[in-house]
Order: structure tokens, then sequence, then C-alpha cells
């Protein structure tokens, strides 16, 4: 029995280190984009001088940070120079790290708790490419696993084929889809697919949304009109508004979270493609300035490469030789 339970907890590190390995692997464009960049200049010197700070701030700046966001991290790095509590490069280095965790859990405070909702309804938004009907099955898939009884809603309407490409998506994992024929009244299925949850006694409901619309406006009109019906069929939903955005696409990204902003209280964001960017510091940027918690990463093409965001982990990957 001991060795059982040694057997286990090793079975477990080892599983633990595997994720964080690969974690490490599929961010790795990001750590060649700035950290190995920071580490070039650093090699080599022990003082800390106004160029090796201004070429700092012009990597993170060049790594997609956010002039906002490189400066908070700056002027805090310039504080604890002041006041001798960085003295050589190395230390210099380490109190960026620790600064860019700062600002990552500081939105994590807002961060979604238990699901307490039965249906917990999580509408999903976004603009269309960043990847959101493929992040909505990978998230039922992960929701599933969990034991959970999931059901999807494809209240995209006005995408072509998009309808059939969730219905293909639940049908690969397992998962049921509330569906109309394309171009129906997205509200409507929306008021469908909350029926449906409450009489099939479903644990947590997944309702896609369209991405775009004839104009921006009417887009975040329908965005309201879906949100006005299904809190009317289900107490308090949405529970939750999970914004749907492309890594790849920089400092857009976040021009596309403000104005879902404007028109739906957003409650998370996942950040997807996070694998495919040299220009990791766009995480940190979303953190800061939308001051929203970053739920989810989509690391990969596999089903198992959406995980939920942890700043820790995600700093000391990024950080780690």
């Amino acid at each position: 029995m001991v060795f059982k339970i040694f057997k286990k907890g090793e079975d477990q590190k080892r599983k633990e280190q595997g994720v964080f390995s690969r974690l490490k692997e599929r961010i790795s464009k990001s750590k060649e984009g700035f950290i190995r960049q920071m580490d070039d200049l650093l090699l080599g010197k022990r003082e800390i001088d106004p160029e090796v700070l201004e070429e700092i701030e012009e990597i993170l700046v060049m790594a997609d940070m956010g002039i906002s966001t490189v400066q908070k991290v700056m002027e805090g790095l310039q504080r604890e120079i002041d006041r001798g509590d960085i003295g050589d490069t190395e230390a210099l280095r380490n109190h960026l790290k620790g600064k860019i965790k700062e600002i990552f859990l500081e939105s994590q405070n807002k961060r979604t708790k238990e699901r307490e909702h039965r249906p917990h309804v999580i509408m999903v938004v976004g603009v269309n490419g960043v990847g959101k009907t493929t992040t909505i099955a990978k998230l039922a898939y992960r929701l599933k696993n969990q034991g959970k009884k999931v059901l999807l809603v494809a209240a995209d309407t006005f995408r072509a084929a998009a309808v059939e490409q969730l219905e293909a998506w639940g049908e690969k994992i397992g998962v049921p889809v509330i569906s109309q024929k394309a171009g129906s009244d997205p509200s409507a299925v929306a008021f469908d697919g909350m029926e449906a949850a409450k009489a099939k006694d479903v644990d947590v409901v997944i309702v896609d949304t369209a991405g775009r619309l004839h104009t921006q406006v009417n887009l975040m009109k329908e965005l309201q009109k879906i949100r006005r019906v299904m809190g009317k069929r289900v107490e308090g939903a949405p529970h939750e508004v999970l914004l749907v955005l492309d890594a790849t696409t920089g400092q857009n990204a976040l021009s596309q979270a403000k104005t879902f902003l404007e028109a739906t209280e957003v409650t998370g964001i996942c950040l997807t493609k996070l694998d495919g960017t040299a220009k990791g510091g766009i995480v940190a940027s979303i953190a800061h300035e939308l001051n929203i918690p970053i739920e989810y990463i989509g690391i990969g093409e596999k089903m198992e490469d959406l995980r939920p965001f942890e700043p820790n982990e995600f700093v000391e990957a990024l950080f780690e030789d």
C-alpha cells in the first residue's frame, strides 16, 4: 500500500512536470522574443545604468507589452533601485519577473470562482477568426472530462457554416448542440438553449455568438439582446462572459476587447494562439489595461491545449532557461 501511494505521488509529479515542460515549449517564441533579448543584454553586466534600463524598456515595448504597462513596470523597478533593493542585473531580472507576476495577480483577483449556478451559463464573444468556436469545443471537452453535463448553443447564426462547425465539434466530443438553421434569430436559439438546459438538467451551457454583423453597432445590440433573453429564462444568466482574443494580433486584440466591453460585461479573457506569437508581452498588457482576469490560454491545436491561466506558472515558464 505504501508503495502504491508513493507511485501515485511520483506519477502526479511527473505529470505536473510534463505539463510545465509543454507550456515552456509552446511559449518558446515569446521567450525568444523578449526574455532571450533581455538576457543577452544583461549577459556579463553587473552594474545597472540608465542605458540598460532604456534598452529593457524598449525590449518590453517591442514585445507588445503596451506603453502604460511598461511604464508601470519600469517605474516600479526604478523605485526599488532607488531604495537599494536592486543592486545588480541578476536582481533586476528577478524583480522584473516579480513585477510581471504582480500585474497578472491584480487582475486575477476578479477571477470567476466556483460555478454555483445550475445551469451555469457561459456566453462566449469575440470577432471572427480568433478561434472562438474551437475554443468553445475545447472548453466543453475540458468540462465534460471533469464530469460536467455540458450543452452547446449555436447562436452564431450569421457566419456561414458557423452552426455546422459547432455541430461537428459537438458530435466529435460527444456534447449535444442546440441549433437552428443559418440566418435564424440568435436570441431565439439562445432561448431554446436555456429551455433545453433546464429540461435536461445540464450543469454548464456554453453559448456561441456572432463575431461580425453588418455593422459593429448591430453586433453589440444583438449581444445585449441575447443577454436579456437568457437572463429571463435562467436567473443571473449569463454567469460568465468569456471574450476570446487572438494573441498573435497584439495591440489589436486590446482594441477588440474595448469594443466588446462597451456592449457587454466581460468577466474573463481567453487568449488563443499563444504558441504562435513572439510578442508575449501582450498577455501582461491585456491583464493590466483591461483589469479583467485571463481565465484560459490556448497553447496549441490539441483539445488539451486549452488550459487555465496560472500567473505564477506562466511567468516561471517564460523566464526559466
